[in-house]
């Protein structure tokens, strides 16, 4: 039976799938995978069932993959192996696996493979990348389409299934998984894991390695290498306020545990909002607490992007949007209103940068795009669909009050949860639950040009700072005759962010070395202070800052900071040369989505 959900997945064309949902589709995949730390390869079974839509009997399920090597296929019920065929290699999305089905509509399948060891969803990193040097690792990301390089799936977000698995690792290794633990047997390398609600495959997420585990509450913990385990779960402290927070504003939280895994430093992302496990990068361990916004926005993706899904990676704006803003709600709450000011405002200057750049195609500049033979993970700017989004729903509190938005909120997940959604479904559902079908209001508020239209409406709402009027009037003052009286050693983070961010392009190596030689930027320990003024040692040419950003640069693999760096090096000749050597010695230790990034960057 189609139910509403299938319904309208079945109506989306997703233009980075291979698959044929519209006829045939995985609603649960099981899984049987071996970690071979010696090949790269994982070494997999997977046991599909099948749901079929009305109609005449498909005579094929059609599936995504991505240098899947397969043994055979086999009708679980029957015994009887079933022909399979590759078809030619398509650039970015991989290969159509077509598996012949027979006339019966199997019911559930199963799949021998192994993946490539140069499959891109994962990193195994030698003992010697870990912070103990004893034991190796394995870390997958698979959004956007990189799923279909260790799973055979539809790997569409518009198509959701439930997992189970079990997963073999080499001895004194621990896995983890997002979904619940099941009966592990740790002494025979053996874990499993189960899913019970649906999610799209870009959510299936896997570690394997040295990890210990942190309570921080009676559902949150925090898990980590042993040496970072309990910087991570004191910077994390917090998570238990942020669900209860969140819980508030979206209603109840579905997916039982959240616990947070700080990986290697190569993780390419800040934070990856997998089910009950957020991957997050060592990077947000600031010391302080003032990165854990990163967090909190992907605990809101619990509700944003996973419980309500993006039908196609070009309405991505509807997960990282709402994102956004609920962020800013949580950290509100529990840090402050001008903490969570602090962080609008930066996020919005970078928007607006993004918005005047030149090399920024106007068409990228909107919230609803088309990305139609285009990579996901290299589409428009991140601060459109995030920032952008955000300030959507921004506008859309002032003109109607919190009070309203968010019974909006709360009443748009539980109506569609564990379902896809797509720019022209939400904006029915906007007109006809928060709008009330006001046609002047919805002409008031801008809503088309906000979300098809190119630019920024002129009702952005930009709140207030005092505290960044100062850093703003201290960058004035120092640019234009090296004044460093209104510079604070005690600044927070967002205002050291502010200050290096309002500074010229262009200082001096006079005035580069006076903030260098007063407040010691290039050994800043804060990664976000670090990245905002190793910018400007690549945009003066500052060479006492070389060190910093080699070593920055080599030490960690967040793919934010490195394309900005990477990008910036190679745009200017005087460091042309420098960014292609630091390149060379970082790669080897990079994630496939970064690599895939620079090199094209530098190509």
């Amino acid at each position: 039976m189609i139910g509403p959900t299938l319904a309208l997945v079945l109506a989306v064309t997703d233009p980075h799938s291979l698959g044929n949902p519209e006829q045939v589709k995985p609603t649960h995949i099981e899984l049987d995978l071996t970690l071979d730390f010696e090949a790269k390869r994982i070494r997999g079974m997977a046991d599909l069932t099948l749901a079929y839509a009305k109609g005449p009997a498909p005579t094929f399920l059609a599936l995504d993959s991505d240098a899947l090597e397969i043994a055979r296929v086999t009708d679980l019920a029957t015994g009887g192996r079933l022909a399979f065929t590759f078809e030619p290699p398509i650039p970015l999305l991989g290969q159509r696996l077509r598996i012949t089905l027979p006339g019966s509509r199997p019911k559930r399948l199963r799949i021998a493979y192994r993946t490539s060891p140069n499959a891109s969803a994962l990193q195994w990193l030698e003992a010697r990348q870990t912070t103990s040097g004893k034991l190796p690792f394995l870390l997958t990301q698979a959004q956007a389409i990189h799923a279909r390089s260790f799973v055979p799936c539809i790997d569409s977000p518009g198509v959701r299934v439930t997992y189970d698995a079990l997963v073999h690792v080499p001895p004194g290794m621990v896995a983890v998984m997002s979904a619940e633990h099941a009966l592990d047997d740790p002494v025979k390398g053996l874990f499993r894991f189960h899913m019970p609600q649906a999610i799209p495959p870009y959510l299936i997420a896997l570690a394997a390695g040295e990890i210990v585990f942190r309570a921080v509450g009676p559902r949150t913990g925090v898990y980590a290498e042993p040496d970072v385990v309990e910087r991570a779960a004191s910077e994390f402290a917090d998570m238990e306020k942020m669900v209860a927070v969140a819980e508030s504003l979206c209603g109840r939280y579905a997916w039982g545990r959240w616990d947070v895994i700080v990986l290697p430093p190569s993780f390419p992302f800040g934070g990856m909002e997998n089910p009950r496990l957020t991957f997050a990068t060592p990077t947000l361990l600031a010391g302080d607490r003032s990165l854990v916004n990163v967090v909190a926005h992907e605990l809101a993706h619990s509700w944003s992007g996973n419980l309500v899904t993006n039908a196609t990676w070009g309405d991505f704006w509807l997960n990282e949007g709402f994102t956004n803003y609920l962020n800013l709600r949580i950290v509100e709450s529990i840090y402050g209103r001008a903490f969570a000011e602090q962080q609008e405002l930066l996020a919005q200057r970078d928007l607006r940068e993004i918005v005047a750049d030149p090399k920024t195609p106007g068409g990228d500049t909107q919230l609803a795009l088309d990305l139609t033979g285009r990579d996901p993970d290299d589409g428009p700017p991140s601060s459109i669909p995030y920032d952008k989004g955000a300030s959507f729903l921004r506008v859309l509190e002032v003109h109607f009050g919190r009070t309203r938005l968010d019974a909006f909120l709360r009443d748009y997940f539980a109506r569609n949860a564990f379902s896809s959604m797509t720019t022209d479904r939400f904006l029915e559902i906007l007109k006809r639950d928060l709008f009330r079908g006001d046609d002047a209001a919805w002409r008031e508020v801008h809503v088309e040009e906000w979300v098809h239209g190119r630019g920024l409406p002129d009702n952005i709402i930009v709140p207030a700072s005092k505290s960044f009027d100062l850093t703003r009037a201290a960058a004035t003052s120092f640019a234009k005759d090296g004044a460093t009286d209104g510079i604070q050693s005690e600044w927070t983070t967002a205002e050291w962010q502010d200050f290096l961010g309002a500074l010229p392009h262009d200082l001096t190596t006079a005035q580069m070395a006076a903030l260098d030689g007063r407040f010691h930027l290039s050994q800043a320990g804060n990664s976000e202070i670090l990245f905002s003024w190793l910018r400007h040692v690549v945009w003066s040419a500052y060479e006492p800052g070389y060190p910093s950003l080699e070593g920055f640069l080599t030490r960690q693999g967040r793919r934010k900071f490195l394309r900005p760096l990477y990008e910036d090096m190679e745009a200017k000749p005087q460091t042309r040369d420098l960014g292609r050597r630091i390149y060379a010695k970082a790669r080897p230790g990079y994630h496939p989505i970064c690599v895939a990034t620079i090199d094209a960057l530098l190509q």
